[in-house]
């Protein structure tokens, strides 16, 4: 990966915000432990380091440090909060528990500019998020700004660089024009990542990989899976094999538009299996969320273990696996704090012998999505919100039926119809229905009904981690309130969700 930028990971969770950042600049960025030996750093040729941020204190007994050597590399080096901390503790400084520590914005006084903070001007909104802080700096090292605590120093003849908050956030003012300046003007990088020229590269590498041999892939109609199915039929066309397991927990229609969507827009071999009453069967009486995520993961696994070895020539496995995927993978017990749970269905069968085929391991959601439109698939496909793995059956508190599922698709079809027609559906970054195992009387008409009551859920977020509650007009959710409850029979209550993440979770399950 020569010329590009290492991100050293100690558990910040904005470390991958700030691998898009670089991304964005279309220089190649790459996230590996903070632990990863200095000779395998520095072999893959690097422009320049980021030592990211992480929860952790440098004092600590246990603390995640890196080779001092690292700095003697004479390959620059921006320090990130905890890097910082880290860079001043390893090189001579001294780092103390803060008296009361900041968090959130704060105000950046600069003292001595340099040039990290070219074009950036005086008392500038920054992001602070630590409770340690640097109070002497190493000898070498000037102090380049403070906001009530020492907020940036430098030794500018070694190209070493520490800040004590957060650029790659959006609440730091002139945080992408600071990561920049590190990059192109202190690292020197070149623009060397272009999504164009990875759609050819990879191309060329599964054709490579694969020969004459075959591929199965697990194909959901979510964005991951559906760009990995098309990039790889683009290499290799009919060796390709996709199953689709209709579960009976998906949206409305879901199969019928995959199949019209890849099969027939796409010419992809789709072959669908419809495993509805099986899941309803296997579901029957359950309602601890815990349990139904295990049932729906275990029968996945096992319909779509019977249906590829009915494929005896497969020799390939492909997933769309991201690079968020990899970056948890490889933190093995922190650096990277695991701050959410997953809800994709569980792991395919290691029985299988078959080689594992990832064309998007090395690329960002967002960049998954750009790949996506440059292959031809329609705009509105590639933008679809996320869906989890066990779909609806976490989006129905209690026990799931039929009959249940029936009542939410039609509700959460209505919602979703809404957005896209008063043009807020890429406005927010999740929106669905839940339904309640919760009955209220109501008044149809002459009638009195007791009835299921449904929460409308839509929440915007930049990473996923936080989120906050959509501020959408009472005009608009009175009309899909009205909607829901007119036109779907089983509903005749409607609330709307307006709690933020944390202390809630943008699922209910």
């Amino acid at each position: 990966m020569q010329n590009g930028i290492i991100i050293l990971d100690f558990g910040s969770q904005y470390n991958q915000l700030i691998g898009r950042r670089i991304r964005e600049m279309e220089v190649y960025s790459e996230i590996i432990p903070f632990n990863t030996p200095i000779d395998q750093i520095l072999a893959k040729q690097p422009a320049g380091i980021i030592l990211s941020g992480g929860p952790s204190s440098v004092n600590a007994e246990n603390a995640h440090l890196v080779e001092k050597s690292l700095f003697e590399a004479e390959i620059p080096v921006l320090g990130i909060c905890y890097g910082m901390q880290l860079t001043s503790h390893l090189l001579g400084g001294k780092v103390a528990k803060g008296v009361k520590g900041e968090y959130g914005k704060s105000t950046l006084n600069i003292e001595k500019s340099n040039a990290l903070f070219a074009g950036v001007p005086d008392n500038s909104t920054v992001w602070m998020s630590h409770f340690d802080e640097v109070e002497s700096v190493p000898g070498g090292f000037e102090i380049n700004a403070k906001s009530g605590v020492i907020a940036a120093m430098s030794n500018q003849d070694k190209n070493l660089y520490a800040i004590q908050f957060h650029p790659e956030v959006t609440h730091t003012e002139y945080g992408g024009k600071m990561l920049e300046n590190f990059v192109f003007n202190i690292c020197k990088a070149e623009k060397n990542w272009k999504l164009t020229s990875y759609i050819d590269k990879t191309v060329a590498e599964i054709r490579e990989k694969v020969g004459s041999d075959n591929v199965i892939l697990g194909l959901s109609g979510g964005v991951d899976s559906s760009v990995a199915a098309v990039l790889i039929h683009k290499a290799i066309g009919d060796q390709l094999t996709c199953i689709f397991v209709d579960t009976g927990l998906l949206r409305k229609a879901e199969g019928k538009k995959v199949m019209e969507n890849y099969g027939e827009h796409f010419n992809l071999k789709i072959d669908m299996i419809d495993a509805t009453e099986r899941f309803m069967t296997k579901l029957a009486g359950v309602a601890d969320p815990e349990e139904k995520r295990k049932i729906i993961g275990r029968e996945f696994v096992a319909v779509f273990d019977e249906e590829a070895k009915k494929f005896k020539g497969a020799k390939f496995l492909a997933q769309g696996t991201i690079y968020p995927d990899v970056i948890e993978s490889q933190s093995v017990k922190g650096p990277s704090a695991v701050i959410k749970s997953h809800h994709n269905v569980g792991g395919l069968p290691k029985e299988m012998n078959l080689q594992l085929l990832e064309p998007l391991r090395e690329l960002f959601k967002d960049e998954v999505r750009k790949v996506g439109e440059e292959l031809g698939i329609p705009h509105h496909l590639v933008y679809r919100h996320p869906f989890p793995g066990p779909g609806l059956g976490i989006r129905i508190l209690g026990e799931v039926d039929a009959e249940k599922v029936k009542i939410l698709q039609e509700a959460d079809d209505i919602f979703i119809e809404e957005l896209y027609k008063n043009n807020l559906y890429e406005q927010v970054s999740q929106a669905f229905v839940v339904l309640l195992p919760v009955k209220s009387v109501g008044v149809m008409g002459d009638e009195r009904t007791y009835e299921y009551t449904a929460v409308v859920r839509s929440a915007n977020t930049i990473d996923f981690m936080t989120a906050e509650f959509s501020k959408f007009p009472w005009e608009f959710l009175e009309t899909v309130s009205n909607r829901i409850i007119n036109e779907v029979r089983g509903i005749n209550r409607v609330a709307y969700d307006i709690s933020s993440k944390p202390p809630a979770t943008i699922e209910w399950e």
